[in-house]
């Protein structure tokens, strides 16, 4: 059961406070969070479950964002990282985006202290607590999925902006409760009607690499998922199948998902809810190529430094290669850089972070980029070489080998139109110099 729940900025701020519980949490802990933060650094910020003197904490990060959750009593916390996930994505996907200045737009936050009540301080907000209100009931998650929301609280747009300032009512709460909140396919609205019926699938992954300086692949995953837009009328039932699942490792499951099928058959049978969502992820280990090479030479002498870069091919997917970019930091001893390029644009911006931007990887040149870097006064050599951070994109192709077989349907009265697609991007792909 959690107690209380957090939004820190990426200044330690607190941006949001839910008390969830009679019991009081006092937002002392967020200093103390803060500070052991400060302290330790992102490596502290990497870690799930903290135990503090007074309680368990476990935080979830993203997009300089700190969701804080806090709890005194036992409980899975599996559950309380999952719950605190799902408030990021149903926040992101209600206002669009997630970072400090969308929720304090959007918000409009009560503080309550013991024994009084302080003045509530309007954030020029009209989306507020209800979400939290409905999402989790005295410590227990509720209603997370984001279709059974949208029907209860609808999505801050311009015009209920504007009637909310003018009439001063901020309420924008369905005065009935979904239907699906009491059926067996809770993600799913009742009797939904659509003109053409449609579904598409999209394989999206990303690879993370680390090259070491000698060149050799020291690691290669992917981590995958199943994107599916739905618009089906009524209540569809479909079933997913793939080539060569034996590849998967650590598969999760949108809640839909019927997991006797997957685990006797590994095929996904699902009711699927109405529009985006996220039906599966996964993750392929110890893949032993790369689409791409990146080939880095530094020589460092008598002051200066010689840089040179080169970009190919290594493995042919058969598909365009785009969206290739280079990133790396100046090392913090370099004065000044001169770098130019064959193809694309070399950027630097006044933080020492270099872009090289290819675009499409060309067919009749390899591009390259050379250069030189001009160290303090004082320095003879550089000691410290950077990490180049790959960029690219490749559409029409899982690199990871997974292929969809069929989708079948149940449940329809006409057949309807159904589209895949595959994308493979760069994640955290680095090459060591």
């Amino acid at each position: 059961m959690l107690q209380c729940i957090f939004l820190l900025s990426a200044s330690g701020e607190v941006m949001l406070e839910k008390q969830l519980t009679g019991h009081w949490v006092d937002r002392s802990i967020c200093s103390w969070f803060w500070d052991q933060s400060i302290a330790q650094g992102d490596s502290f910020k990497h870690l799930p479950v903290i135990a503090s003197p007074t309680h368990y904490l476990f935080q979830v990060n993203r997009e300089g964002v700190t969701f804080l959750a806090c709890t005194q009593v036992e409980m899975p916390p599996l559950m309380a990282i999952e719950f605190l996930c799902r408030v990021a994505d149903v926040l992101s996907e209600y206002l669009g985006g997630l970072n400090e200045d969308l929720i304090k737009d959007n918000f409009v936050i009560v503080y309550e202290e013991h024994g009084n009540t302080s003045p509530w301080i309007s954030l020029k907000g009209y989306l507020n607590l209800k979400l939290l209100d409905e999402m989790i009931d005295n410590g227990f998650p509720l209603t997370t999925e984001p279709n059974i929301l949208r029907e209860m609280i609808a999505p801050p747009n311009i015009i209920s902006k504007v009637l909310s300032v003018v009439t001063g009512n901020t309420s924008n709460m369905s005065n009935t409760l979904p239907g699906a909140t009491g059926s067996c396919v809770p993600w799913r609205k009742a009797d939904l009607k659509h003109t053409s019926n449609e579904v598409y699938v999209d394989l999206v992954e990303e690879m993370d690499a680390t090259i070491n300086r000698d060149g050799v692949l020291v690691k290669c995953e992917i981590y995958g998922e199943v994107q599916v837009n739905s618009h089906l009328s009524g209540l569809p039932d479909l079933t997913l199948s793939f080539a060569n699942t034996s590849i998967l490792n650590d598969v999760r499951f949108h809640p839909c998902v019927r997991l006797r099928p997957w685990e006797s058959n590994q095929i996904l049978s699902f009711v699927p809810p109405d529009g985006q969502f996220k039906l599966m992820s996964y993750r392929i280990k110890k893949l032993k190529s790369t689409p791409i090479y990146v080939k880095p030479q530094i020589t460092s002498d008598s002051g200066t430094c010689r840089i040179s870069l080169l970009v190919g091919i290594r493995n042919d997917p058969g598909k365009a290669i785009d969206d290739i970019s280079v990133q790396f930091q100046l090392p913090p001893r370099v004065l000044s850089a001169d770098l130019t390029s064959n193809y694309g644009t070399v950027n630097i911006l006044s933080n020492k972070t270099c872009t090289w931007s290819i675009g499409r990887m060309p067919k009749d040149k390899t591009p390259s980029m050379t250069g030189t870097l001009v160290l303090e006064t004082g320095v003879e050599r550089l000691h410290a070489f950077p990490t180049f951070l790959v960029g690219f994109k490749i559409m029409g192709v899982a690199l990871s080998g997974l292929k969809i077989e069929k989708l079948d349907f149940k449940n329809l009265p006409t057949r309807p139109y159904k589209g895949f697609r595959a994308l493979t991007r760069a994640g955290n792909y680095e090459v060591r110099s």
